[in-house]
């Protein structure tokens, strides 16, 4: 029977479907999302499996739904997202929706390339619009171009010719215009310069609007050139590096008139091809819209098709080739709801033969399960996160609701911050419906969003541990008043800042405050980190020694469930006793001292001192007597405690040979009884329940005794060593709740203050900025950094000190053939189980 404190109990069936029922069967299973299949062809690779061909087809429908899905996110369409999971489609359907996108696609093809085109021709039409509009400036600046020739002349003529006399005859100039990216007009100005050895003339403008590239939509920046040379040489070479540099030259005519009589003829045209484009855009966006409307459903469906055919290549053909038998991994209380789903299936598909579930034995360890919920989910995800649990080992999770948030709120116990995170929390859950719909792909956000129960309960549990620390952004709430008065005059309190108050005078009611510490202690400056100190040290140390018991018995519960009676008498025993009659009798002299020792006779010099706790447990272990700490100082807090140590140590002593080699040698005897080299490890290791290879961790029937005693040494070294080095880890506690008070206390003295500190309109200002500063220092350090600081020691403490004393971790978790997964993570190849 399934329970929150252990997973499901799991069966292997073999399923057998008919040929013609099985697509729909295992389609109702995905919706189901209860049932893991195994691979049955694990030596046949993809391109063997009987349904390849299918799932080809579903890759290429896939792949004309992302050209779609791109087209449409480039124009910025909204697709729509009803959050409906549609049914997935009959195989006869397929055909059709290989239709729609075969369509949908070459339409849109068809539409881009003739769009594409156009824009080309627009582009050039452009290109040449403003080098006819360039050009004419530079004719109009020079005169006409019969001056502009003669100039160009003048300026280009050789020493040679000029040495020829006046023999020759007038030099005509040939020129060409085109347009060039504007980064590689300077590179292309050098190289005309030494490619022609200055023999080239050119003149350029900036086009000062962007032009678009018909290729990818990029704007870019453009240039007109225009370069006079002499000679069909100098022709072929300037030609040549517009080439190079991917300059596009357009025919210039020489006249103004016919100049102006082209410009005329490209606004036309410039126009036409501005009503065409128009109407093609016009289209284009009809075709993306309406694809849009059903771009979700339809790669739903899709996936959904391909996780089909992925899972039905996992099954084996009978030899008459119309039955597929399954092998698949059940939760045993879901077997009922799983057969009523092969019924619906069968029935869908109009098949007669019902088809048949068979639950097998098995020496297989099953997968791990446990039912979660959107509250649970979380907390699950921490503990699988240091290990998926043994199959019916015990699930950590449950205790991990309240431990986890509270332990958290010890590191960070403040009412002011505690309130900030419980209200970011709750915000989260109180939205979480419209927050899910969003499906937004910032990972940061996605993990606080995963984890808003967990914030909530850690804000929550927070500000109760701040209200017992009476700490509120520093300061304290003065709730009942405070049961400590002042003796002295105001002059001796303000100038004496190592005045402390005796509580063995007047200035002391004689009664504690009613609820947490008493407001008084925050304003303390000489003695307030020695109290608290004294304070959380201790309360740290009876949290971390409670957890650390429970966590080992936890683990009885593990080894009665499997009925592992070697582990129960030889490793839970001396491991409580271990624990108990150290450090739990640690515990108790602090409770001891508290109800025995008052404030009044607490110091070392009174007549009745109290005994310091580390010194006595150290002289405990060290069967050693300290000298009192003062005159009439007693050591000891109750009569007969010396005794009692020394028979503590030794049963703590006692324990650890029982550890270590009581289990090997009790199956070593067993073997020898057996004579059977080797046989398992005496029949209370091997039962576990009728359930085989269980999470116990009891099975030595493959194992060599030496690696036996091996293990045993190591686990019972790992555990004396561990508790002692675990209790000292949860001091953690105590230095973590103090460097947070104290971060918050110069956050208020050292800003805040400096603003509450100023008078007049400009201390208002002043005061508004040096609280926002304030504020958003107190959100990114208090809550955001110390927080993550105190969640991931937290973290540490549940899975190494506590999870270490009981729980293996050893399981693989259940992983269902389930729709719901596999359309949240994108991809029908989830719907792939090993």
């Amino acid at each position: 029977m399934g329970s929150l404190f252990r997973s499901e109990e799991m069966a292997l069936c073999q399923l057998f479907l008919q040929s013609e029922a099985a697509y729909a069967c295992v389609s109702e299973l995905g919706e189901l999302g209860l049932v893991q299949f195994r691979d049955l062809n694990p030596d046949v690779n993809a391109f063997q499996r009987k349904f390849v061909n299918e799932v080809r087809r579903c890759d290429e429908m896939e792949r004309k739904l992302r050209y779609l899905e791109k087209e449409i996110k480039k124009d910025g369409i909204p697709m729509l997202d009803t959050g409906e999971s549609p049914e997935a489609p009959q195989p006869r359907e397929m055909i059709d929706l290989e239709a729609t996108f075969e369509k949908l696609e070459n339409e849109l093809r068809e539409v881009n390339q003739n769009a594409e085109a156009l824009k080309r021709n627009f582009l050039e039409l452009t290109e040449l619009k403003h080098i006819l509009r360039k050009t004419q400036v530079f004719f109009d600046e020079e005169g006409g171009l019969n001056h502009t020739t003669e100039s160009m002349t003048r300026a280009l003529i050789t020493d040679e010719v000029r040495t020829a006399g006046a023999s020759m005859g007038p030099v005509q100039l040939g020129f060409v215009a085109g347009v060039i990216l504007r980064e590689k007009l300077p590179a292309f100005e050098r190289m005309l310069w030494r490619a022609c050895r200055g023999n080239v003339f050119l003149r350029q403008a900036m086009i000062e609007s962007p032009l678009e590239d018909p290729t990818n939509g990029d704007q870019v920046y453009k240039s007109v050139f225009i370069i006079f040379f002499q000679g069909d040489q100098l022709k072929t070479r300037v030609k040549k590096i517009c080439e190079g540099f991917r300059a596009t030259l357009y025919p210039c005519p020489e006249a103004p008139a016919d100049r102006r009589e082209m410009a005329m003829g490209v606004m036309t045209r410039i126009e036409d091809l501005n009503t065409v484009l128009g109407q093609t855009q016009d289209h284009r966006h009809r075709v993306l819209v309406a694809a849009a409307k059903n771009l979700k459903n339809w790669f739903v469906k899709v996936r959904k098709i391909k996780a089909i055919y992925h899972t039905l290549n996992l099954f084996n053909l009978d030899v008459t080739q119309k039955c597929l038998i399954a092998e698949c991994w059940v939760p045993l209380l879901d077997i009922e709801t799983i057969q009523l789903a092969l019924r619906r299936g069968t029935e869908r598909s109009g098949s007669s033969v019902p088809p048949i579930l068979n639950r097998m034995q098995t020496f297989e360890n099953p997968p791990t399960y446990n039912r979660t919920n959107k509250f649970t989910k979380a907390f699950q995800a921490l503990i699988d996160a240091y290990g998926v649990a043994s199959y019916r080992e015990m699930n950590p999770a449950p205790y991990t609701i309240i431990t986890f948030p509270f332990l958290f709120a010890v590191m960070f116990g403040d009412l002011g911050h505690g309130a900030i995170m419980a209200l970011f929390g709750l915000w989260m859950i109180r939205k979480e419906k419209g927050l899910a719909a969003q499906k937004t792909d910032n990972e940061i956000w996605n993990i606080f969003f995963a984890g808003r129960y967990i914030i909530f309960l850690m804000g929550a549990f927070s500000m109760y541990t701040g209200l017992i620390y009476n700490d509120i952004f520093s300061k304290s709430l003065n709730i009942f008043g405070s049961h400590w008065h002042l003796s002295y005059n105001k002059s001796t309190v303000w100038n004496n800042n190592f005045l402390q108050l005796s509580p063995a005078t007047s200035d002391y009611e004689g009664t504690p405050y009613p609820f947490g510490l008493d407001p008084i202690w925050q304003v303390a400056t000489s003695n307030k980190i020695v109290f608290q100190n004294a304070y959380k040290m201790k309360i740290s140390i009876i949290f971390g020694v409670l957890h650390m018991i429970f966590g080992v018995i936890m683990s009885w519960h593990n080894h009665t469930y499997f009925r592992n009676r070697l582990s129960l008498i030889y490793e839970f025993i001396p491991q409580l006793v271990f624990l108990l009659v150290l450090f739990f009798y640690m515990v108790l002299l602090m409770f001891i001292k508290w109800n025995r020792y008052e404030a009044t006779n607490a110091f070392p010099m009174t007549e009745a001192c109290a005994p310091s706790i580390l010194i006595t447990f150290i002289d405990m272990v060290l069967f050693k007597e300290s000298k009192p700490p003062g005159k009439d100082c007693h050591v000891y807090m109750f009569w007969g405690q010396s005794f009692f140590q020394t028979v503590f140590v030794l049963i703590a002593l006692a324990c650890i040979p029982v550890m270590l080699l009581g289990k090997p040698i009790k199956i070593m005897q067993a073997r020898k009884l057996a004579n059977v080299q080797p046989i398992t490890g005496g029949s209370s290791d091997a039962e576990v329940g009728g359930m085989p290879n269980g999470g116990g961790g009891g099975h030595h029937d493959e194992e060599e005794m030496s690696e036996i005693f091996i293990h045993q040494g190591i686990h019972t070294i790992e555990y004396v060593l561990g508790s002692v080095s675990h209790t000292a880890s949860y001091l953690r506690l105590w230095a973590l709740s103090l460097a947070h008070a104290q971060l918050a206390e110069v956050l208020w003295t050292m800003v805040l203050s400096l603003g509450l500190n100023k008078e007049g309109w400009l201390g208002g200002i002043f005061l508004t900025v040096v609280f926002a500063f304030w504020a958003v220092l107190t959100v990114g350090i208090l809550v955001l950094m110390e927080g993550l600081s105190a969640f991931l020691h937290t973290l540490r403490l549940h899975w190494v000190e506590f999870q270490s004393k009981f729980y293996m971790g050893q399981g693989y978790a259940f992983a269902p053939f389930s729709f719901d997964s596999i359309i949240e993570n994108g991809s029908a190849a989830a719907g792939e189980t090993e």
